[in-house]
């Protein structure tokens, strides 16, 4: 029976922030190198860029033999541990990437063994490039051959795009839709702009590892994991995943903070379009239906906005959705401030298919079992072929990256939808799926997100319209 070596690794510089994967395949007698595999996740933790690099791997070696048997080499403690059983799984993004993981191969056939970082260069060095990648707006390519020259060794195919937290059953797609999905054109800040060249990148890996785990939060006392100096360091690794939480709190309450380098952030203030006549009624109004035009309510509160915008004086440009409500919405905005509306289709509203122009009660009278699949998972699809969240969380995540790249340190109007605004506001702060249920955006209300250079996002919202008056 043949055996593999998988060496994965995963980085991400802001922890959340720009992350990336990297794995690669060795033959185990030989230490020949089979297939190499990577890619820019946008943003996420070190944690679910690990397990990501992990599930590369083991997909990579499935691929090359699938009766193979497989020896895990990672510098990942928690990653590890988890997956060897000895550590308990309790984040939620954590658990559907793991347990997509051990479905790769049949249990027995996998073992995981902890290296320490400098023995897990190959693999770091490729996260790196992936992440440098993503920054240039490009889709990671191998550098040089994965085998020795002459070699005709196969490589690992490109992964799936990313896709939204859920159940295990849907595994690591919905995990990588609610933390990024997709590749962006520079990261939510234009970071890891560099050559791409192994030195450059291992430089960069040494900081963007220093960045993310230094000045940790103390342990709490059940984090603890066993006794010992060097078990000290695994329990350090272990409770990762709740202090990059805690990171990403402080990012969030302090808007702003970071090194004194980080410059002016792209800010997306993010508008909903004005009332149409389905609005009031509660109905689905997605990119599939009628297309409604604003009502003489929704045309007075594009006014009121506009009014309130020109007033703060911080509008440097407007891009708007396609649909009609949106252009006329921004048309009214930008007039009152002298611009000229772009419009970017990635904005644009769920299609919601066969549901369009219906109530939420109607679509439940006809189609129970769709809505209430509907209503349990990022992928299930409104009747008909609409667009799952999941899906819609990948194009949004891919437009944020365009936009980011195009307008960095300036401020700029979005005129969209209810489902792209609150995609916006969820891939920020880094919230699952479920998430958009937990929202509520009136028509015509204001929200805002920073993206700074080093991976973080302040949010501000303002939903309610009254202050507008």
């Amino acid at each position: 029976m043949r055996e593999f070596v998988v060496e994965a690794d995963g980085g991400s510089r802001g922890n959340p922030g720009p992350a990336g994967y990297g794995a690669v395949v060795r033959d185990a007698v030989t230490g020949e190198t089979l297939a190499e595999a990577a890619e820019y996740l946008g943003v996420a933790t070190n944690n679910v860029a690990e397990y990501r690099g992990l599930l590369a791997g083991l997909r990579a070696a499935r691929e090359l033999d699938p009766s193979a048997v497989v020896r895990v080499r990672m510098d990942s403690k928690l990653v590890v541990e988890q997956m060897s059983g000895r550590w308990k799984i309790k984040h939620p993004a954590m658990k559907p990437l793991a347990a997509e993981a051990a479905r790769v191969f049949p249990p027995g056939r996998v073992t995981y063994e902890w290296i320490p970082r400098e023995s897990n260069k190959h693999a770091d060095r490729l996260a790196n490039e992936a992440m440098d990648a993503g920054g240039r707006g490009e889709r990671w390519r191998p550098s040089e051959p994965a085998a020795a020259p002459g070699a005709s060794a196969p490589r690992a195919a490109a992964p799936e795009p990313p896709g939204p937290p859920g159940d295990a059953a849907a595994g690591a797609a919905r995990v990588r839709a609610a933390l990024a999905a997709d590749r962006p054109a520079t990261g939510p800040t234009g970071e890891g702009t560099g050559s791409g060249s192994r030195a450059d990148a291992g430089a960069r890996s040494a900081q963007s590892r220093r960045t993310s785990r230094v000045q940790e939060p103390a342990l709490p006392s059940d984090a603890a994991g066993p006794t010992g100096a060097a078990d000290r360091s695994e329990a350090a690794d272990r409770s990762e995943a709740v202090r990059a939480d805690a990171r990403a709190a402080r990012t969030v309450a302090a808007p702003g903070w970071g090194p004194p380098d980080m410059g002016a952030p792209a800010t997306f203030v993010l508008l909903r379009h004005g009332e149409t006549p389905l609005t009031p009624q509660k109905r689905f109004s997605g990119s599939g239906g009628s297309d409604p035009s604003l009502s003489d309510t929704g045309r007075e509160q594009a006014e009121r906005v506009a009014a309130a915008l020109a007033r703060r004086g911080t509008i440097e440009a407007v891009v708007t959705s396609p649909l009609a409500r949106t252009r006329q919405t921004a048309a009214i905005v930008a007039a009152r401030l002298g611009l000229e509306p772009t419009v970017e289709d990635g904005l644009r509203e769920t299609d919601f298919g066969a549901w369009e122009g219906l109530t939420f009660a109607e679509v439940r009278e006809r189609w129970p079992d769709d809505l209430n699949a509907w209503l349990a998972s990022p992928d299930a699809e409104p009747t008909g072929g609409g667009e799952s969240f999941a899906a819609t969380g990948a194009r949004i995540a891919a437009t944020r990256d365009r936009l980011v790249a195009r307008y960095a340190g300036r401020t700029v109007l979005l005129v969209s939808h209810v489902t792209p605004i609150k995609t916006f506001v969820r891939l920020a702060l880094g919230a699952p799926p479920e998430a958009l249920f937990r929202m509520e955006l009136s028509a015509a209300s204001l929200s805002a997100v920073a993206y700074y250079r080093d991976g973080g996002a302040s949010v501000r919202l303002f939903n309610d319209t009254s202050h507008l008056r």
